[in-house]
């Protein structure tokens, strides 16, 4: 029987179905919160926790067994890493000579053995270089592969074996960055790079960062595990040099961020060869190789010997296989007469 109202009732209105909240609009990420992401965030194929086998999906199985065959390899023929070569020194010349050396390149090692990569971008400050390199997504695609190959370069020079040196440095300079220019470009570097080559970084190092940048950090390392700190380092304006001699020696930071080595110094795998000339010799001497990893073993070149006023001239050469440094002793402690001697070195780089 149908209800009508009365004075007393008020008629029922339909109640209409809520409409559902609306997402919330996207944020843009500028470049420096992308930056803060890839410090602070691990990639998702890693965690720190301990796995058994039987837990390990095949492909996480076979991965495994990729690296195990890696580690006990004992000679390889070309530099891989899960099973995939790396871009070997005649990789595809991708018209960026330009950039060598300038906007990412390897120089030298941190004081554990790790290779260091620069990145500088404050180039593309410049809007005819910017248009020039970034103009279209063919020249954006043809970066990124040269910007692997860079890194590549980086891990050729990992021992992957346990004990070793298995990760590189990152050295970021953020002065004069385009930041919103760049914001396409350095998002899909980060993706591509934590994608494809994770935990492969030991340390992050942000140089000449803004003021906000260390703001962000204040915020964000509440929230961070010991782990993630250890691996991000900041240096605003002015501390540059005075950060990376903390982790890299002197000889081994380039001369724009306010070390010693300049370009041709310090290659990995280039050849030196030295001629020295004492006159009226009767001294000792000797040469040895130092590398600069802890566990690192000194290479006796030529055993200290005795060099007597007859012999002639030395003249020898070695090529590096690792980073470190040539050390030539020329001992005259046993004499009381002043020598004088000359010396001269040429490196010749290795073709990369």
């Amino acid at each position: 029987m149908e209800q009508t109202p009365t004075p007393l009732t008020k008629p029922q209105e339909p109640k209409l179905p809520t409409p559902p909240p609306s997402p919330p609009k996207p944020l843009k990420k500028s470049f420096v919160t992308s930056l803060m992401e890839a410090a602070t965030l691990r990639s998702t194929s890693f965690k720190e926790d301990s796995y058994l086998l039987s837990s390990l999906k095949p492909s996480m199985r076979k991965s495994l067994q990729d690296l195990k065959n890696l580690l006990s390899s004992t000679n390889l023929q070309e530099s891989s890493i899960w099973g995939i070569p790396l871009s070997s020194s005649g990789a595809d010349d991708l018209g960026f000579k330009e950039l060598e050396g300038v906007v990412a390149y390897m120089n030298g090692c941190d004081r554990e053995g790790h290779p260091v990569c620069y990145n500088a971008y404050g180039v593309f400050k410049d809007k005819e270089m910017y248009e020039r390199i970034f103009g279209d997504d063919e020249k954006l695609k043809r970066f990124l592969r040269w910007r692997v190959q860079v890194l590549e370069r980086g891990i050729s020079l990992l021992q992957f074996k346990p004990g070793g040196v298995n990760s590189i440095i990152q050295v970021t300079d953020l002065k004069d960055m385009p930041k919103r220019e760049l914001r396409v470009a350095s998002n899909q570097i980060l993706s591509l790079f934590q994608d494809n080559y994770p935990e492969l970084v030991a340390k992050k190092i942000f140089i000449n960062v803004p003021w906000y940048f260390s703001v962000l950090y204040s915020m964000f390392s509440p929230f961070l595990t010991q782990r993630t700190k250890s691996k991000f380092v900041i240096a605003r304006e002015g501390f540059v040099a005075e950060t990376l001699y903390k982790y890299i020696r002197p000889e081994y930071v380039p001369v724009q961020h306010g070390g010693l080595s300049r370009p041709g110094d310090g290659v990995h795998g280039a050849t030196i060869t030295w001629d020295i000339v004492v006159g009226g010799w009767d001294l000792d001497y000797g040469a040895e190789y130092v590398p600069l990893a802890k566990d690192g073993y000194t290479v006796s070149i030529e055993k200290s010997r005795r060099i007597t006023s007859s012999d002639e001239p030395i003249h020898n050469s070695y090529t590096s296989r690792e980073p470190g440094k040539m050390v030539l002793s020329i001992d005259n402690t046993s004499s009381r007469r002043r020598k004088v001697a000359a010396y001269r070195y040429f490196v010749q780089r290795p073709s990369i």
